[in-house]
């Protein structure tokens, strides 16, 4: 069952008390946890996490990476400098808000013609957290047959997944993003086999202490391939990602440590879709009215 509920102030102002635009509250789900909400502000993330001192356990996002997407109410275009004092300001904000024990899941990615937009990003927020882990979201992928080894399953050469193709004969078509894993500590400890898969040689099961059963650590290489969509009005917003993506992070962690999971900006709500798959409430930032009613309305 869900449930959509508006609360807006009705002129728009931000008041001392942070008030949701939209609220909508799920039950149930997938693991039976208890009655759940997402709840979605439509202000700046930095004065809205302000106000969830300590109180997120998971933040998982995807802020403009400033190459230019046509965003309905940003400018995606600062001068870098600009663009990585800010940047840096959203990672003291995101520090603020998270415990102590939280992880902070930041999904980045280049462009051709500037290959550190993701590093430049990740080396502002240094001076905020420890890298716990740098994980590498393969979108699409090749793989001959002589590569894949003696395996049934794998016929014959194979492309599985979906990319943007490059019209240059500089740049090679870019089919992977990051997701910086960010803590305070660097030492929080995860629920690897959460995400885990199995041996493809069940002889390690066993083997070793560790493999007790037969799933294995995933490691820091996801394949996470878009849907496929027919127009742009079945992906109304520029630059989203898969629902699996903030899925899996939010299971990397730990759903028996997660209360709470974030996203500063939230667009069309893919990460509130994980939260809401998974039975855990969900905080969503959002400047755009359009794109929360558009979260709103896939979660319902």
């Amino acid at each position: 069952m869900v449930e959509a509920v508006t609360a807006d102030d009705g002129g728009g102002s931000r008041m001392s008390t942070l008030k949701p635009y939209r609220v909508v509250r799920y039950y149930g789900g997938s693991n039976n946890r208890p009655a759940a909400a997402a709840s979605f502000y439509d202000c700046d993330c930095i004065a809205g996490l302000a106000h969830f001192e300590k109180k997120i356990d998971v933040v998982v996002t995807s802020p403009p990476y400033n190459i230019g997407v046509g965003y309905n109410s940003y400018r995606d275009s600062l001068p870098r400098e600009e663009y990585l004092a800010w940047m840096g300001r959203v990672g003291s904000a995101v520090r603020g808000a998270l415990a102590d024990g939280g992880s902070f899941f930041l999904n980045v990615g280049n462009r051709p013609k500037d290959q550190w937009v993701a590093w430049d990003v990740a080396q502002a927020l240094r001076k905020h957290f420890v890298l716990q882990n740098v994980i590498t979201w393969v979108k699409s992928i090749a793989i001959a047959k002589a590569d894949a080894g003696d395996y049934p399953a794998v016929a014959g050469d194979m492309a599985v997944g979906h990319f943007k193709p490059v019209a240059s004969d500089r740049f090679l078509n870019d089919c992977h993003e990051y997701i910086f894993h960010f803590t305070k500590s660097g030492d929080v400890r995860l629920d690897k086999l959460a995400i885990g898969v199995p041996y493809q040689d069940k002889s390690n099961i066993g083997r070793w202490k560790r493999a007790k059963q037969d799933r294995r650590d995933r490691g820091n290489t996801w394949f996470i391939p878009y849907e496929t969509i027919q127009s742009r009005k079945d992906r109304p917003h520029p630059a989203t990602f898969p629902s699996r993506l903030p899925e899996m992070c939010i299971r990397l962690h730990g759903l028996g440590n997660t209360k709470l999971v974030a996203d500063p900006f939230c667009g069309i709500g893919s990460t509130a879709v994980a939260a809401k798959k998974l039975g855990v409430h969900f905080a969503g930032f959002e400047i755009d009215r359009g794109y929360i009613d558009t979260a709103v309305a896939r979660l319902s």
